[in-house]
């Protein structure tokens, strides 16, 4: 009869068997808290080092079938970047482990590590050269298989032969590997939702913007970085029968669907209001709340409608009116900046009864004028005077560059955001011709 296990091996399982169920939280928990997917492996790394290995890589299959070694983590950190020198060209009909993974092969225990001749093959030679190179003992390479597909390679090594990867190690990494390809699968499947998303976005904006004389339009769309779904944000310019410009900004309540449904259907009712009556700015959006109270009751956005006068020769003047969008910044030659507060209003969809406003600003020489969706200022958990403030600053150290380095530089300064961001910049030209 076998005896039974003393109280200390009792406590080393004990203590094994906590180990490696808090390496799999750890894990877990460190892929589903980002959809980036080489964030995702990376953090999966610096957790698998040294709790689990001395050193890991991973190895994912790009579009075309292609691995790439995306990474990699090593107990001594100036030896990380050794782990990429290896690799991640092998084709997947190679022979060795890292091939045979991924053609579809289950988790492999190489113990000791591959060694002897030479191999023919270069990329199974890269392989066997970079786990000798870094002292490889013992070894595990488990393939990163979902929806009966392997996305890539998990490999994991022990450097000291006193305590080798064993057949219980396998099983964690392949456990391990199974979690790592459902954060890489919804990682991409996010990334084409949001391509999806992004596309539908623009196709829904201007393809093109007009162009008047010296006059010089830009405009610019950036969706939110961590969203997958079409918005409400928009802009439109175009030229009027009588030959002003129509210059327009708005932003949909909403981050879906229908916001973006909303969006184009307002859009391209303004633009019919316009054109048609060319009234006023303030009558136009009066207008446009009457129709958007008619027909999608309690939906709420903000709008700013503006014509800029002048023809081609100038000078120029803008016209405007807000239904509650935040106010066009106006940016001078010579980098003064200020908002314009003037005709400001209710948003659309709270009170279609309500009389509307405008304001006439003259537009100096070599002016840039700003309309831009609340995304390019707002923050959380910051007032939105800092962001306004942020917007001016970036906007007047930009005044003298062409207006499309102009869009590009505020939203390089301030386009991080949660939200989606559009703005749309006219220049008007200099005295002595156009900036």
């Amino acid at each position: 009869m076998g005896g039974r296990p003393d109280r200390h091996e009792t406590d080393e399982v004990l203590q094994q068997a906590l180990a490696r169920l808090t390496l799999l939280s750890d894990v877990t928990s460190a892929l589903s808290s980002t959809l980036a997917t080489e964030e995702a492996v990376r953090r999966l790394c610096r957790i698998l080092v040294p709790q689990l290995a001395d050193w890991c890589v991973v190895d994912l299959l790009d579009d075309h079938g292609q691995p790439h070694r995306v990474a990699a983590a090593h107990r001594d950190p100036e030896r990380s970047g050794g782990c990429f020198a290896g690799p991640p060209l092998v084709c997947q009909d190679a022979p060795g482990p890292l091939g045979q993974i991924l053609r579809g092969g289950g988790p492999l225990l190489l113990s000791p590590a591959p060694s002897g001749e030479e191999p023919d093959d270069p990329s199974h030679a890269a392989q066997e050269g970079l786990l000798r190179r870094l002292a490889a003992d013992s070894a595990i390479i488990a393939p990163l298989r979902v929806r009966r597909q392997v996305l890539g390679a998990l490999t994991v090594v022990r450097t000291d032969p006193a305590r080798p990867l064993t057949v219980e190690d396998q099983a964690v990494v392949e456990d391990l590997a199974h979690r790592v390809a459902l954060a890489v699968d919804n990682g991409r499947l996010y990334r084409a939702a949001q391509h999806i998303a992004e596309r539908l976005q623009r196709s829904l904006l201007p393809d093109r913007l007009p162009e008047v004389g010296a006059l010089r339009l830009a405009a610019r769309y950036s969706p939110a970085h961590e969203t997958a779904e079409v918005g409400g944000d928009w802009y439109d310019a175009f030229v009027m029968p009588k030959g002003d410009i129509a210059l327009i900004i708005g932003d949909v309540t909403g981050h879906d669907l229908p916001a973006a449904v909303v969006m184009s259907q307002l859009r391209n009712m303004l633009r019919t209001l316009a054109c048609d009556r060319q009234e006023p700015p303030g009558e136009i959006l009066r207008r446009l709340d009457t129709v958007n109270e008619i027909l999608y009751g309690t939906r709420t956005a903000t709008c700013l409608y503006g014509l800029i006068t002048g023809g081609e020769s100038g000078p120029w003047g803008f016209h405007h009116s807000s239904a509650g969008h935040p106010p066009p910044l106006l940016v001078t030659a010579g980098g003064e900046t200020r908002y314009l507060e003037g005709g400001a209003g209710l948003l659309l969809g709270v009170d279609p009864g309500v009389s509307r406003t405008g304001a006439y600003e003259e537009l100096p020489t070599g002016s840039t004028l700003l309309l831009y969706t609340d995304g390019l200022v707002e923050r959380p958990d910051e007032h939105l005077t800092h962001g306004m403030i942020r917007l001016r600053q970036h906007a007047a150290a930009l005044a003298r560059e062409s207006v499309e380095d102009f869009c590009d530089g505020v939203l390089a300064g301030l386009g991080e955001s949660d939200d989606d961001i559009a703005l749309i910049a006219l220049r008007v030209p200099a005295a002595q011709g156009l900036l």
